[in-house]
């Protein structure tokens, strides 16, 4: 379980160019990585290049992985090794296309990705997994959540497909990380908020906590969330892991265990938590990982 040495590693990361990736990029650079984005539509970016490739095409990703990072790349002797894969790239949420081509689509993309990568000889991926694989975020209907926190260890049974795309990939991740030896680190990303976010939407927030049981009354900075990838980078040895990637603390003015007695009485609280504790809980990636979140909410919105 090392820290490894990180200055200088080659990331191809995909879907670079969505909500997250486009926060995410700017703090690996900030690191001192190299990226390499795959998309469909171009990263406005002048440090990173975007070379558009349909990840539900196999060819085109075990091309992708062992390219050149830009047209720099052809004046040196040879191609070089990607050291990482950070697998973004998916349809975000149900609704965007029919059902099927959203199961099809994350499912295919994520075991051409982590396949591609496996068989190249790529030893570390991650992978983005989702908050709705708690099974309440896109469940028909309203429901409760089995127990609180959510932790990694939790039973989850969703009920839509854009959740069910997520625990394929996460079960693709593990039987390729057993088989290659390799690690491939699986984040459960919580709801993504950009920095303009805190003055336009996180208000209503905390002002109608009701709204947020879907998103378990929590979030991940995208800025933070760059913290979290980079910390994945830098621990190996860890084989097939699954990471809440959320920030420290609820979304509420009430404190975590009070507030959840009142909304969810039903619900057993199975330790304790935290005073303010994030429902969707980061004390793995704490523990584990060292994350130290920089953009609690609290910095950014006036109560």
């Amino acid at each position: 379980m090392a820290a490894a040495a990180t200055a200088g590693k080659r990331i191809v990361f995909t879907g670079g160019s969505g909500k997250a990736g486009r926060h995410v990029i700017p703090y690996l650079l900030n690191q001192g990585h190299k990226v390499l984005n795959l998309d469909l539509i171009p990263l406005p970016n002048p440090d990173v290049y975007t070379l558009k490739t349909d990840l539900t095409d196999s060819g085109q990703v075990f091309n992708a992985l062992s390219s050149h990072f830009n047209m720099a790349g052809y004046e040196g002797p040879r191609v070089e090794k990607v050291d990482v894969v950070i697998h973004f790239a998916a349809y975000a949420r149900n609704m965007l296309v029919p059902d099927n081509e959203c199961f099809k689509g994350n499912v295919l993309s994520t075991y051409n990705v982590i396949e591609a990568a496996s068989k190249l000889g790529i030893k570390k991926v991650i992978i983005a997994s989702s908050e709705t694989t708690y099974g309440v975020c896109f469940a028909q209907g309203d429901t409760d959540y089995h127990s609180f926190p959510l932790e990694e260890d939790y039973d989850n049974d969703p009920m839509d497909t854009y959740a069910l795309s997520k625990l394929c990939g996460e079960r693709t991740a593990r039987s390729f990380a057993r088989r290659f030896d390799s690690d491939i680190y699986a984040l459960r990303i919580g709801n993504v908020i950009e920095p303009h976010e805190y003055a336009s939407d996180f208000p209503a927030y905390v002002n109608k906590p009701e709204t947020r049981k879907r998103n378990a009354w929590s979030y991940i900075d995208a800025r933070d969330l760059g913290q979290i990838c980079d910390l994945c980078i830098r621990k190996s040895g860890l084989g097939f892991q699954v990471f809440n990637a959320t920030n420290d603390t609820i979304t509420t003015k009430i404190p975590t265990a009070e507030y959840l007695k009142k909304e969810c009485p039903n619900v057993p609280i199975t330790r304790e938590m935290g005073e303010w504790e994030a429902p969707l809980s980061n004390r793995k990636i704490r523990e584990v990982l060292g994350f130290k979140e920089e953009h609690d909410w609290r910095k950014y919105v006036n109560l």
